[in-house]
């Protein structure tokens, strides 16, 4: 929803619960931002749809692990208990109906509010695949928006991947796919560069948001990240040093968001490591939507805000500031933000318990 136009104290009013106050021609839209919605993300999703929607977000970004796949998810089993004590939930049944529990109990949450989706790693725990979970979320990987772009940048490509980008008021929402050890892979590769190529020369871009599950090499979160494969820490750094190199040479801003590591993380790269090779960029953790939360890296003192122990969001608010066109809000959720029928179908015991535990 566009609000260019209105007075600045109308803005103002319209945004107190959603960022810090904006000057009426800088104000343009929001959007919403979690990931990591296994265990008790039943419960918690439907409070990030309700607040994506009371904050007008064209649209919300999952980065990944719908569903835990190891094992049976809290919320799951809360809401599939055997009719008898004796009896014990079925590990066939839930793998087949594991993401279809996501796609009802999570994404039908947002009603007619776009979403995006990144791959996690538990979305390729065996005997789950990459093409499976290609075929069962195809209608959102081909999304109108995601389709036209993919046919703009070669109209033969009509193959639906787990990494794609669309275009929204000038600004470029990469989605990479790091969800397996053997990525970025060299065809993954190709297509980032290109993209930040294209979009380095295209006066049309004004900033690029790249969004994906494991943050990349060497941030906060190393020890739970892209450095946990060979592949992925050669590749991760070179993607960060192509990120780095656009921001650099065409003036254009940068953000990263990533999930992965469950709790929320503002400035993930003010490491040695990056002041060191290039540079830092503006990057977040937000794996917050109801996986079970750990607790922070010995070093999140080094980083511009944390926090442990908590479920919410990122609520971004676009701009017409060139500079700095995205500003990220972490909204935190509280157990009162369930909506009321949630709270009746998984008992309240079972929102509280997701709410002082997990884990």
């Amino acid at each position: 929803m566009r609000l260019t136009g209105l007075p600045s104290l109308s803005i103002c009013i319209l945004t107190y619960f959603l960022a810090p106050c904006l000057a009426a021609e800088e104000f343009v839209w929001t959007f919403a931002v979690s990931g990591d919605s296994r265990n008790c993300g039943d419960v918690v999703m439907p409070a990030i749809a309700r607040g994506a929607e009371t904050n007008q977000a064209a649209f919300y970004w999952h980065l990944g692990d719908f569903r835990a796949i190891y094992r049976f998810d809290q919320d799951y089993a809360q809401i599939h208990k055997p009719a008898h004590p004796q009896d014990a939930l079925s590990i066939s049944t839930y793998l087949a109906s594991a993401w279809q529990d996501f796609i009802d109990d999570q994404l039908s949450s947002f009603g007619k509010t776009p979403v995006y989706l990144a791959f996690g790693n538990h979305e390729l725990i065996p005997p789950l695949t990459r093409p499976q979970l290609i075929a069962q979320f195809a209608d959102w990987l081909d999304a109108p928006a995601i389709r036209q772009q993919r046919l703009r940048d070669d109209p033969h490509d009509h193959t639906v991947k787990g990494y794609y980008h669309w275009m929204e008021d000038g600004i470029d929402f990469i989605t990479m796919d790091n969800a397996s050890p053997d990525e970025f892979d060299q065809l993954q590769m190709g297509w980032i560069e290109s993209v930040l190529s294209h979009d380095a020369e295209d006066t049309s871009v004004r900033a690029v948001i790249a969004g994906m599950h494991e943050a990349l090499p060497n941030s906060l979160s190393a020890d739970h990240s892209m450095n946990q494969s060979a592949q992925g820490t050669q590749s991760g750094e070179r993607v960060y040093g192509w990120l780095l190199d656009f921001k650099k040479k065409s003036g254009k801003p940068v953000y990263v968001l990533a999930s992965h590591s469950h709790f929320y993380m503002d400035g993930i790269f003010n490491t040695d490591y990056w002041r060191a090779h290039g540079g830092v960029l503006p990057g977040w953790i937000i794996g917050t939507a109801g996986a079970e939360r750990r607790a922070l890296p010995a070093d999140a003192n080094e980083a511009n805000e944390a926090k442990a122990h908590v479920y919410g969001y990122l609520l971004a608010t676009v701009t017409g500031n060139k500079e700095n066109p995205v500003h990220f809000q972490f909204k935190q959720l509280s157990e009162s933000d369930v909506p009321a029928d949630v709270t009746r179908r998984f008992t309240p015991e079972f929102v509280h318990s997701c709410w002082i535990g997990n884990p």
